[in-house]
Parts: C-alpha cells; structure tokens; sequence
C-alpha cells in the first residue's frame, strides 16, 4: 500500500537522510540568477504589486530548485538580493519585506502560513523546500518593530535587515541570518551584534553569511575556526573587481585558505560586472560558472565531502611566512615604482627577464617570487607587487598582499589597472610572502577570467607554486592576505 499524500515528503526525507547519512559526500547546487528588477522608484508601490514582482522572481527559482532536486541535489543556495533586487531606498523597499521569526519557533509556513501575519515568500520558499525533500537558501528582507525609547530604534519605528533564510527538506526554517556588514545598502540596518549562525544537517554542520561579510573576522572567520562548520552558505550581489576580487577567485581562495567548502551563489547582471558562482572545496574548484557575455542564470551541481577536513584531498596547514623568512633577499631590478590597485598604493618592480628570482618589499612585507616564463613576449609585462596596509576603499581593513600580474599594456603606469586577457604561460612561478596574519588566500587566475583548479599548490611553508607549465596563458598568481588581528 502506498503512503498516503500528507506523508510522502516524510518518507522522502528520511530517505534522503540514510542516503546522506550512509556517505561521506553530498551534493551541492547553487544557482546564478539574473534577477528582473523592479522599476526604480522613491515611493513605495503596493504590496500587492511587490509581491507580483517577487513571484516573477520566484518562478524562476522554482525551476532551478526542481531541476536541481531531480539531480540528486541535497541543497541550493540562491543569491543575495535574488529575490527584489537592489534598486530600493528605505522606504520604497518596505512592501517587500516580512517578518521573519527565530528558527526556534518550530514553523513549517508552507503548512502554517498564517502563523506569523502574512509570510507568502517564506511560504513559497518552504514549499519549495518541501515539495522538492531539498534544503533551499534564499536572501530576502526582514522586517522589525522597535520601540521610540531605544536610542538606536530608527524614526520609522522599524528595524529592518539583509537576511538569509534556509529551509529543510520538510520546510521547516531553520535558520535566519541578519547581515552584518553591510555595503552601502541605505535601506537596511546594522544588526546591533553580529551573528554565528549555523545549522546541523545529515551531511555536515552548516554556516550561513552574505556577501561583503566573507572580507572581515564576524561572522565569517568565527563561524570556520570557533564554531567549526564543514560549509559555508554563501548569497552574494558581487561586482567584479581586477585583479583580486573577482568572485571566482576570491571565492575560491577563501575556501582553500580556510580549508572548508564555500556554495557561493552571485546574482547575474553584466551592466554592473555581477556574475561568478562556484561550489568550492579546500582543494580547489569543483565547479564554477563566470559569464559577462549573456543574461542567463546559471545552474551549478557538484559532489563535495561531508566533513572537508577528514578527508585526504584537504591541504595541509600552512606556516605561510616559514619559507620567506627562511631565505636572503632575491635580486631586485633596477628600480621600483609605485602602481594603484583599488585605492591601494603597490610597490612594483618588472619581470624584465625570461626567468629569475626577484623580492619586492612594502613595509613588513617582503615578496619572494622565482619564476620561468615559457615565452618572455615584447608586447607583454608582468611586475611582482606588494602592498602592506590599511585598505579603505569601501571598508576599513588591513591587507597584505603579494601578487605577480600582468599589465594592461607595456605602459608601467598602467600596471595595477584590470586586464582580463593575456598570452605569457609559465613554466614555473613559486611566490611567497613574509605574512603578519595566518589568514592568507590563495590565487590565480588565467587568461579570460578563468581559475586553474588542481594545477597550483601551497607547500606547508607558505610557497604557491604551479605543478605544470600553466595549461593558459596567467592573469595574476596572488597570495591575499587579510590581517584581521589588526583591525
């Protein structure tokens, strides 16, 4: 006899968990969307109309979900802002928000919609979840009322916060995340503390955050070290940005140099360089999707390890400073300069010969690089870079960075400024740096904005060198290091 309607997601879910529960893997979707816009405006429109609008949205993610759940996926994370947009002021985004409650409440909406007022998003979104027996990740807004007496309530009388919503298999919401750092997003609040969200499923311990989050210590660094996740859910609205912060690379980076698995789901919109989703594991991409040619969204699936640190493919810990001070300075050229790269003032010296070892310092920071070019081209320059220092662009955060890039032209002023495309492969490039933090990314990145899974590797005293001639022709080979403790 078959079981009833009312208990097939049950039975499917517990399917799902044995499953889960029998492997040392899962598998991980993210979906890439390009979301429709509302119409910008100062004023806000009727719920009626902001709904409508989220629903088109909507109907989208659905399609994704579905055909990531017939794939076998256990979870999908979509992107920040995926669901509205970002073209609101204060006011006009109100009709878009909801009062999302505490986990602890126990709410399943899409069977109790009307538990906590009007929820239709967190209803659509749970029955996703439930009707598909897959965990979904969506960013919406969160909507609270403050009273006047709190000195920090705004005049409106509302709080209201970038947060991220997850769902299980039965969709129930099991977690909530305010964003903490924010990026210019006038029409949200700061939370008044940051929190370390997470969430323990069949396959691995779970931490959830939201795009410019992952450049500072709360919550991103707390949730990997302190609370000891395996994955990292990672929504994001991420503008592009040559020759470090690409989302692809940077994305990737911090996955290797945390040794844990990030889902990385960006919002698509190539007017304003938004694009670069991946499923990213300590050892590299396992999958990743950068496209500044079309409007598509873009689903992604791949395997990944339940508990990344058990397993044999995890690089080693790293002393990312033992190698650089271990050795006398390399040569140098016969002259330094200096370049901008986001604000920030590089010292620079050229790679003016085919092959060699250069060391180029700013302050406490020395970079190491020895290197072969497989061609040294007339048209074609690269330099090693150093910076060491206070970044305060967008944010305030200290950085140490060493980077061998290529130039945008043969012009040395120039150097610093983005290129996507270049023509010089590598035989060999071994950098490393004499780093003041232990939070050190690793990068590099090929011609026509392309990463380089399993062909570069950092040896355990902080080398990061290529294990072939580079299969293409290299943008960048970067080690990013972000000095939190300074802060």
């Amino acid at each position: 006899m078959l079981p009833s309607q009312a208990l097939l997601p049950a039975v499917v879910f517990a399917l799902t968990a044995l499953q889960a529960l029998a492997s040392d893997t899962f598998m991980a979707a993210v979906y890439e969307h390009a979301v429709i816009l509302p119409h910008p405006t100062d004023q806000p429109v009727s719920p009626r109309e902001a709904l409508a609008l989220m629903n088109k949205n909507m109907d989208v993610l659905e399609g994704a979900i579905k055909e990531a759940a017939q794939q076998g996926a256990h979870i999908i994370v979509t992107p920040e802002d995926g669901i509205y947009g970002w073209r609101f002021t204060r006011e006009s985004i109100y009709p878009y928000l909801e009062d999302i409650p505490d986990p602890v409440v126990n709410w399943i909406p899409c069977t109790e919609p009307s538990r906590f007022g009007p929820a239709p998003v967190q209803e659509r979104l749970s029955c996703m979840a439930r009707n598909n027996s897959i965990y979904v990740v969506a960013n919406i807004g969160d909507k609270k009322p403050c009273d006047s007496r709190d000195p920090s309530c705004p005049g409106d009388g509302r709080y209201q916060y970038n947060t991220d919503v997850v769902f299980d298999t039965q969709g129930k919401l099991v977690a909530r995340y305010h964003k903490y750092n924010l990026f210019l997003e006038t029409q949200f609040n700061y939370p008044k503390e940051p929190e370390a969200v997470t969430f323990e499923t069949p396959f691995g311990k779970f931490g959830i955050f939201t795009c410019f989050d992952i450049l500072f210590y709360e919550p991103a660094v707390v949730l990997v070290n302190k609370m000891q996740v395996d994955t990292v859910l990672f929504p994001t609205a991420w503008m592009n940005l040559l020759p470090f912060l690409t989302a692809i690379e940077f994305h990737s980076a911090w996955a290797m140099g945390m040794r844990v698995n990030v889902l990385a789901a960006n919002t698509h919109n190539t007017s304003i360089a938004m694009t670069g989703s991946g499923i990213y594991a300590p050892a590299g991409a396992r999958t990743y999707s950068y496209n500044m040619k079309t409007e598509d969204g873009h689903l992604l699936i791949a395997e990944l390890d339940v508990h990344p640190r058990l397993s044999p493919a995890s690089p080693s810990a790293v002393s990312w400073d033992s190698y650089a001070l271990s050795v006398e300075k390399f040569s140098q050229n016969d002259h330094e300069f200096t370049g901008i790269i986001f604000g920030d003032p590089f010292t620079f010296t050229e790679l003016a010969k085919p092959g060699g070892n250069l060391t180029v310092c700013q302050k406490d920071l020395c970079c190491h690089l020895g290197y072969k070019m497989a061609e040294k081209r007339d048209d074609e320059v690269y330099v090693l870079g150093a910076f060491d220092g206070l970044h305060v662009i967008e944010g305030q955060y200290y950085l140490q960075i060493c980077s061998l890039l290529k130039c945008p032209s043969t012009n040395l002023s120039t150097c610093g400024e983005p290129v996507e495309m270049a023509q010089t492969k590598f035989e060999m490039f071994s950098l490393s740096g004499t780093f003041g933090t232990s939070y050190v990314f690793p990068e590099v990145l090929y011609s026509g904005v392309q990463l380089a899974p399993g062909e570069f590797e950092v040896l355990t005293d902080g080398r990061l060198i290529n294990r072939n001639t580079t299969s293409k022709p290299v943008l960048s080979v970067t080690l990013f290091g972000r000095w939190y403790e300074k802060d």
